[in-house]
């Protein structure tokens, strides 16, 4: 499946934590905001890859200010992810080690210690649970307070682990080419592409082209123009009225012009036909 969520810019004075469970293989295309400071990681035993690295329990993404890129998991995953402002960070760094820290021009792969690694999970599994179903609890000022500089210490204390990885060149130069892959596919959303012309528009050999979407998206880039398209259609069956759309007429729209395959493809895909997505709303 490729999920595409767009993480919006939140309070700047607010810790913001999610915890995100996926049953199924899956590849997301996240755009981070550039006011906030955004941490990630992977939560237990979960295969989680970030723009084609594979990272391990106890790892953290410390993303550059505004980052586009592609996650992914081969099967059933759990990861969370932390946002706050970068003033909260340069100024709790400050005071507790001496020395700012600042987001970084690249993204690095952290590797705290296994005692910072699992202060910090517990916190936000904490914080996660408070939001979750102390909510009247968690809306106490000297409570949100109080959870807020215990996640900022414990996230100052892994940042400041010496064992952090830059993104290599060569994998930061591919996963650029996705967003370019990206941009060109959102330019062209009502044409089908083939290979040639998007190669051509993104100034790459399809060979390069292909190497990089194995790499990053784990999937040829005739697949994933393939799940783009049938996300697409999904959602649009998602909003469609039922009682004068038709799928036919949703399948057309995206660029299916074989009904037969469209359906078989798109249930494969989702484990249910597209006509039982599109009469749920009448349901609902």
């Amino acid at each position: 499946m490729v999920h595409r969520p767009n993480l919006a810019p939140t309070d700047s004075h607010a810790v913001v934590a999610f915890v995100h469970f996926q049953g199924l293989p899956r590849i997301a295309y996240i755009s981070l905001p550039p006011e906030q400071t955004v941490l990630s990681f992977p939560i237990g035993g979960a295969s989680l890859l970030f723009d084609g690295s594979a990272l391990r329990n106890g790892n953290i993404v410390f993303h550059s200010r505004g980052e586009r890129m592609h996650q992914r998991s081969n099967g059933v995953c759990q990861w969370g992810m932390m946002s706050f402002s970068t003033k909260q960070l340069t100024n709790c760094a400050q005071a507790l080690t001496g020395q700012p820290i600042a987001s970084p021009h690249v993204s690095r792969v952290l590797r705290p210690t296994r005692a910072e690694a699992l202060r910090f999970q517990r916190l936000f599994r904490h914080a996660c649970h408070l939001a979750d179903v102390g909510r009247n609890l968690i809306g106490r000022p000297e409570v949100a307070r109080a959870l807020k500089e215990e996640m900022l210490h414990a996230v100052v204390h892994c940042l400041a682990a010496d064992d952090a990885d830059d993104i290599a060149k060569t994998r930061h130069r591919h996963a650029a080419l996705m967003v370019r892959f990206e941009e060109v596919l959102t330019k062209h959303i009502d044409r089908k592409l083939n290979m040639p012309a998007l190669s051509a528009e993104m100034g790459v050999s399809e060979r390069t082209l292909r190497m990089c979407c194995a790499e990053v998206l784990g999937v040829s880039p005739a697949r994933y123009l393939l799940l783009r398209r049938l996300n697409r259609a999904r959602a649009a069956l998602r909003r469609a009225d039922p009682s004068t759309a038709t799928v036919a007429e949703v399948a057309r729209n995206n660029q299916f012009l074989e009904f037969g395959r469209f359906a078989v493809t798109y249930r494969s895909i989702f484990g249910e036909s597209p006509s039982t997505t599109l009469q749920r709303n009448s349901l609902e």
